[in-house]
C-alpha cells in the first residue's frame, strides 16, 4: 500500500485500514479543529462571565480529560490553573490549601460521565462549594454527569464528541474549554492546528504521516521503545497516553518514554515540535495523526482499550469487600531489575503524593534502575497512569519490569456519599493494579517511598 493510499484510507474512514471492527466509528478527532472553532464565542463567553469573581480554576479529571489540559497549562505557564488527577487524600488538601473554594470555578470532565475519581473530586468540592455559578461540566451528551449538572445548576455544560476517544480529545472541548480558560486564544490556537490538519491530507510532505510511518517501521525492526523529547510543556505526559493506551494491544505495542536516551537498539527518538506555545494544537493533531498510521503498521485497533477495566475491576472488588487494601512491600528493586532481559523496559508507578519532592525521589529510583538494568525507564503516578500506559502494561509485550511505590496515605479524607474516603481508594487503585498485572504473569514488586 502507499502512503498516498494510506492518507486516503484514513481521511475516507476506512476501517479496513485498521482491523476492520468498527474503527470508522472514532475518527470524530479529524474534523475537531473545524467543528471546535463554531463553539469559541461559546468559550469566550464563559471565560468573561467568571472572570471578575474566579481567582482560580480547577480542573477534575483523569486521563483524556486531564493530560491536555496539563500540557496546556504547562506550555503556557498559568498558575492559577490546576489540574487535579490523584486520589492521594494529603495531595487534595494540599491543593485546598492554596485555594479559596468562594472564588474558585470547579470544572468537572469525564467523557462516561461515571469516572470514580472525578465524581468522588466533584462531590467532595461540591460539599465545600455547592454553588452551581462556580462550576462547570464537560461530558459526552446524555451522560450521568450531565445530569447531575443539571440538577446542580452548573453555570455551563459543554458536549464532548461521542465519535472521539478520550486520548484523542485534545482538541475538543475537554481540551479547548481549559484553554479558553486559561485565557487562551483559542481561534488562533484552532487556525494554526488546521493548517496541520490540511498538511495531513497531503501525500508527500505530510507530517503526521512521516511520523506515523517512522514509527510504525522502526517497530518492525524492533525499536520500539519511543522516546519522546523532552520540552518545558511536558508534552510527553499526553503522547504517552496516546501511544500506550492506542498500539498496547494483542501483545504488541509501542512503549513511550519520554525524556529517555534514544540510544539503543530498541529504542528511536521522535522530536517535539513546539517551537512557539501556538505551535501545541498542531502537536497535538500530528501525533494524533501518525499514531492513525502506526497503528495500521501494528496491525491493530488503535481506538479502543480492552485492557483498561481489568484494574478498574479488581479495585472494585477490593472496595465492596469493605477490606482495607493490602499495599505491604513484596518483593524489592534489586530483585526485579536482576530480572532483566534486551529490550525489556522498567515502569516505575508511584502511588504517592505527586509533589516535587516525590519527583525527586523517584528520578533518583529511575537513574538507580537505568544503571541497574540498561533498560528505558518511564514513571507515572497513579491513578492518573491507570487512564494512560495501563493499557500497555496488561495488552502489550511482556517486556515490562514493573515496580509499584506507594507511601503512608496520612489521615483519611471522607467522600460524600461513598462508603469509602480517598485513602482507602488509592489503596484499592494500587491494590488492584498490583493484581491485574500479577494475574497477567507480568514481573512486578511493590516498595515503600521510603526505600527510594
Amino acid at each position: 500500500m502507499t502512503a498516498a493510499e494510506t492518507v486516503a484510507r484514513i481521511w475516507a474512514r476506512d476501517s479496513s485500514l485498521w482491523t476492520g471492527s468498527g474503527e470508522q466509528e472514532w475518527l470524530g478527532w479529524l474534523d475537531e479543529p473545524w467543528r471546535m472553532q463554531e463553539d469559541v464565542d461559546l468559550l469566550l463567553q464563559l471565560a468573561d462571565s467568571v472572570s471578575d469573581r474566579i481567582d482560580a480554576v480547577v480542573l477534575l479529571g483523569m486521563g483524556g480529560s486531564s493530560l491536555a489540559p496539563e500540557v496546556i497549562r504547562r506550555t503556557f505557564r498559568q498558575e492559577t490553573f490546576h489540574v487535579l488527577d490523584t486520589t492521594h487524600p494529603q495531595a487534595i488538601r494540599d491543593l485546598e490549601a492554596k485555594l479559596d473554594v468562594t472564588r474558585t470555578l470547579f470544572v468537572s470532565a469525564s467523557k462516561s460521565g461515571t469516572t470514580l475519581e472525578t465524581r468522588s473530586h466533584t462531590d467532595h468540592f461540591w460539599a465545600q462549594n455547592p454553588d452551581g455559578r462556580n462550576w462547570v461540566a464537560i461530558t459526552d451528551p446524555g451522560s450521568a454527569l450531565e445530569q447531575l449538572a443539571r440538577e446542580r445548576g452548573f453555570a455551563a455544560i459543554f458536549s464532548g464528541e461521542p465519535s472521539i476517544g478520550g486520548r484523542y480529545s485534545a482538541l475538543s472541548a475537554f481540551g479547548m474549554v481549559p484553554a479558553a480558560l486559561m485565557g487562551i486564544d483559542v481561534s488562533r490556537l484552532l487556525l494554526r492546528t488546521r493548517e496541520m490538519a490540511e498538511a495531513c491530507r497531503l501525500a508527500e510532505g505530510n507530517p503526521g504521516l512521516e511520523l506515523g510511518l517512522a514509527l510504525g517501521e522502526g517497530w518492525r525492526e524492533g525499536r520500539d521503545k519511543i522516546c519522546i523529547e523532552q520540552n518545558e510543556g511536558g508534552f510527553g505526559l499526553w503522547a504517552e497516553q496516546l501511544l500506550a493506551e492506542s498500539t498496547g494491544k494483542l501483545g504488541k505495542g509501542l512503549v513511550p518514554a519520554p525524556g529517555e536516551s534514544p540510544d539503543g537498539p530498541d529504542r528511536q527518538g521522535q522530536e517535539v515540535r513546539v517551537a512557539d506555545e501556538y505551535e501545541l494544537g498542531q502537536e497535538f493533531f500530528r501525533w494524533e495523526f501518525a499514531t492513525a498510521v502506526a497503528g495500521s503498521v501494528l496491525g491493530i485497533d488503535p481506538f479502543d482499550q480492552p485492557d483498561v477495566q481489568s484494574a478498574k475491576d479488581k479495585t472494585q472488588e477490593i472496595l465492596d469487600s469493605g477490606d482495607d487494601p493490602l499495599v505491604e512491600p513484596q518483593g524489592s528493586a534489586e530483585e526485579l531489575f536482576a530480572q532483566a532481559r534486551p529490550g525489556d523496559y522498567v515502569a516505575i508507578l508511584a502511588f504517592v503524593n505527586p509533589t516535587a519532592a516525590a519527583e525527586t525521589r523517584l528520578a533518583r529510583l529511575a537513574e538507580r534502575a537505568r544503571e541497574a538494568t540498561g533498560c528505558v525507564v518511564t514513571h507515572g503516578f497513579g491513578p492518573r497512569y491507570l487512564h494512560s500506559t495501563g493499557q500497555l502494561h496488561k495488552g502489550g509485550p511482556p517486556t515490562g519490569l514493573f515496580l509499584q511505590v506507594v507511601d503512608d496515605t496520612g489521615d483519611e479524607l471522607a467522600i460524600p456519599g461513598r462508603p469509602f474516603g480517598f485513602g482507602k481508594l488509592i489503596r484499592a487503585q494500587a491494590a488492584g493494579d498490583f493484581a491485574s498485572l500479577q494475574e497477567r504473569g507480568r514481573r512486578v514488586a511493590r516498595i515503600h517511598l521510603d526505600e527510594t
